[in-house]
């Protein structure tokens, strides 16, 4: 495990890191959206034309899914290539979506959401406080009772039984290539990901930072920031979690 210092703009990390060839890496690699929106459809008891929030909203993969099923879908993120592929990606399925590139930690305050959407281990993405403070930005913008689900792929219970540190691992995706090399940041309990991206005569290096939270400081975080009724869920149908499993769903509801 590493004892080297995780800078101070790590924080600030994934509002640079997620550059053109990094969006289509993870593109090319995502698992369709499907399941998720049923998921999130049964989980939240979302009715049709349901006011849905997707923040951050990345090429816009669970947008399309849930705008496909009737809901009235905003997404966000800081990435405007991934932004304007997601409205290009609505347009070309004639799908209506509202689109805004900014920082989720900056969100004004709109109760009028029924459900809030936070997937793709981005919620992973900062220190304790500012995720604390995510939580509050989320429940400020639902109205009382409405629902959010947070994709948590990065919790101590799944990345950690065996865990294997200093480790590198590649992968390649048609004409892309990507070698990821890991370790663990025990003092900060941060994973920290060097990742070395090349297509043709590109070449790009880029570090993330997940932050490593228990299931139980999560629920901490979402209860201290008004959510209730907090469930922790696979990913696989409505199975629940257990230790050891690679993916975190948590659920929750607005109180008020």
């Amino acid at each position: 495990m590493s004892d080297h210092p995780v800078p101070a703009s790590a924080g600030d990390w994934y509002l640079h890191f997620f550059t053109p060839l990094v969006n289509e890496f993870w593109r090319r690699v995502a698992p369709p959206a499907d399941d998720d929106v049923a998921f999130i459809g049964r989980r939240l008891r979302l009715r049709p034309g349901a006011r849905i929030l997707d923040a951050p909203c990345g090429s816009g993969r669970h947008v399309v899914a849930l705008a496909a099923r009737g809901y009235r879908v905003a997404g966000v993120d800081a990435s405007p290539e991934a932004v304007a592929r997601a409205r290009a990606a609505c347009a070309d399925a004639g799908l209506p979506a509202r689109f805004s590139v900014a920082d989720v930690r900056a969100l004004e305050p709109d109760p009028r959401h029924d459900a809030v959407v936070c997937m793709g281990n981005s919620f992973g993405y900062f220190e304790t406080g500012a995720t604390a403070a995510l939580c509050r930005v989320f429940a400020a913008v639902l109205r009382p009772g409405g629902g959010i689900v947070v994709d948590a792929g990065t919790c101590a219970e799944s990345v950690l039984p065996g865990y294997a540190d200093e480790e590198s691992r590649r992968y390649a995706v048609g004409d892309i290539s990507c070698t990821a090399h890991t370790v663990y940041h025990a003092p900060t309990s941060t994973i920290v990901s060097t990742c070395e991206l090349s297509r043709g005569a590109e070449r790009e290096t880029r570090v993330a930072y997940h932050r490593v939270y228990t299931c139980g400081h999560i629920g901490e975080m979402l209860r201290a920031a008004g959510f209730a009724d907090v469930a922790l869920w696979s990913g696989e149908g409505d199975r629940p979690f257990s230790v050891g499993d690679r993916r975190l769903l948590v659920s929750a509801r607005r109180e008020g």
